[in-house]
């Protein structure tokens, strides 16, 4: 299969010019994994975030280096005790046209009452948001006059601020959202710099330029359309005909088509495609169930063994091209303060001798289970290869993506592949993964790591407004995981857009947001 496609890419390489429309800005993209919805209240996946960046805006938004900058809050205060945020808007931002509001000219301006509304909409039972969580700490929001939207919290929590430049967060109109209901997936009404204009399910998806955003002379697009071909080699080589401006990462059946052993793009392409490579928040792992009373696994010098017993560089080298830095750090990855390199590096003789003493205390070590999903086969093949040659037996259990992700949640594997995207840039989402109280289904602790030390500075850090103190004490808990090691990191992962020659000005930052407001096609 990997020759056929090899022998079509040759057919279509004087082809890479590509269609471009001669009067008119599209930029093309393909989302292999679908889009459910266009409602910013359920904008959990990448899928979804990505268009409704393009149709919404909230209160603040992230730059391209992960720092908070004003969006429709032009200016911000925090109170002393951290308890209280007050936000003045801009006057000048409008929704997308909809005879909805019945106003001569089909629109209307956003007011603080607009976020009460999509706040309290989030947080509503009735319509069941993923994103819910994010208020948890809200005591109460207000309006008290058109441009000042108050925030108060129950208690001081540092990193609220970029929280609220989540999707969730986005602002929507009563008028809208109330008229269509559940319909309002499809019938999206923002502010962002495009606005709906056609959407067949499963088929294409356009977006078109909204000529009242509030970015004078933004965007330079007239328009955003996506594609949903499932098949990840044939979206491949839609993009090297030039049918597609932009793609987003690698498939593994294609990677070393377009990519050298050390992550570079090959020669063959790089007179007529860029490459962008950006650290991304996102920690690959494998995570032990803590609470697996008859595991082996309880006992942490075989966890540290473990972590010990393989050599992460080597493996980003030859499955991964280099995409990604080799987890040798703590759980926090590379970007973010907190970071430390409290990790484990490869050291088989120190393995070895773990091994020996949990041996000497427990007898033979029993057959241990990995559970894993298929796209992450190959790696875990490898680690039961690199622990085998230190007398560890394991065996690698396949499982269907969603069916493991209910065993964790249940506690019913004792070993299991894991990762965790940032759902804001900062330490503290990390860590959470270890708080006690977290566990899972309360929370996102999966491995049902308690240790009371842990959770005491996790407490601390989350009400610490000094950001040095915070960051002292992220890598003060960060460290002391590590050293009771409930999860061995893998790798910390890598964004690689490609794009072709003629498209300039694409943002994004290590969380992997798309922003298309810059973008132009020549």
């Amino acid at each position: 299969m990997k020759k056929n496609i090899l022998a079509i890419l040759v057919l279509f390489l004087a082809a890479c010019s590509g269609n471009r429309h001669e009067d008119k800005m599209i930029f093309r993209y393909n989302e292999s994994a679908g889009i459910a919805t266009l409602d910013p209240a359920f904008a959990k996946d990448q899928s979804i975030i990505w268009p409704c960046r393009q149709l919404y805006n909230g209160l603040i938004e992230l730059d391209t280096a992960l720092q908070i900058q004003p969006c429709i809050a032009k200016r911000w205060v925090i109170s002393p005790d951290g308890l209280t945020y007050y936000f003045t808007l801009r006057d000048d931002v409008f929704f997308h046209k909809s005879p909805l509001f019945g106003t001569p000219d089909s629109t209307r301006r956003v007011t603080a009452e607009d976020f009460v509304y999509s706040f309290g909409r989030i947080t509503d039972p009735a319509v069941v948001s993923p994103g819910a969580w994010i208020f948890s700490d809200v005591a109460s929001t207000e309006a008290p006059n058109d441009s000042t939207f108050i925030v108060r919290l129950k208690e001081p929590f540092a990193p609220f601020l970029s929280l609220l430049g989540m999707v969730y967060c986005s602002v929507v109109p009563h008028e809208v959202v109330e008229h269509y209901g559940k319909e309002f997936r499809s019938h999206p009404c923002g502010t962002g710099p495009f606005k709906f204009q056609y959407w067949k399910e499963g088929v294409k998806l356009v977006l078109r330029k909204n000529p009242i955003y509030f970015e004078k002379g933004l965007p330079y697009l007239d328009a955003v359309a996506i594609t949903f071909i499932v098949d990840r080699q044939t979206v491949f080589l839609e993009f090297v005909k030039g049918n597609l401006d932009f793609m987003n990462s690698l498939d593994a059946s294609y990677k070393d088509e377009i990519l050298t052993l050390d992550g570079q793009l090959k020669e063959k392409y790089a007179d007529r495609i860029d490459m962008v490579s950006t650290p991304y928040l996102n920690t690959e792992y494998l995570g032990f169930n803590m609470e697996e009373k008859n595991s082996v696994l309880r006992d942490r010098r075989l966890r540290q063994a473990i972590n010990l017993g393989f050599d992460r560089r080597k493996m980003m080298r030859y499955l991964r091209n280099n995409i990604g830095a080799p987890g040798v750090g703590g759980f926090i990855p590379k970007g973010l303060p907190g970071y430390s390199d409290c990790g484990y590096e490869y050291n088989p003789e120190q393995a070895r001798h773990l091994i020996d003493e949990v041996k000497k205390e427990h007898g033979s070590l029993p057959k241990l289970k990995l559970s894993t999903t298929a796209n992450y086969l190959d790696l875990c093949k490898y680690i039961q290869q690199q622990l085998g040659l230190l007398g560890l037996d394991i065996q690698v259990d396949v499982n269907p993506p969603a069916a493991l992700r209910e065993q964790i949640a249940q506690g019913k594997v004792e070993w299991f592949r894991g990762s965790w995207v940032a759902d804001y840039p900062d330490a503290e989402n990390y860590l959470s993964l270890f708080y006690g109280p977290n566990r899972t289904p309360a929370g996102p602790n999966y491995t049902r790591f308690d240790n009371p030390k842990v959770s005491k500075l996790y407490n601390q850090a989350r009400s610490c407004t000094d950001p040095v103190r915070r960051t002292q004490l992220y890598h003060t808990i960060d460290s002391l995981v590590m050293q009771e090691a409930p999860v061995m990191v893998l790798y910390y992962d890598q964004i690689l857009h490609f794009t072709h020659k003629n498209v300039s000005g694409l943002r994004s930052n290590a969380m992997n947001n798309l922003d298309l407001r810059f973008v132009k096609i020549l």
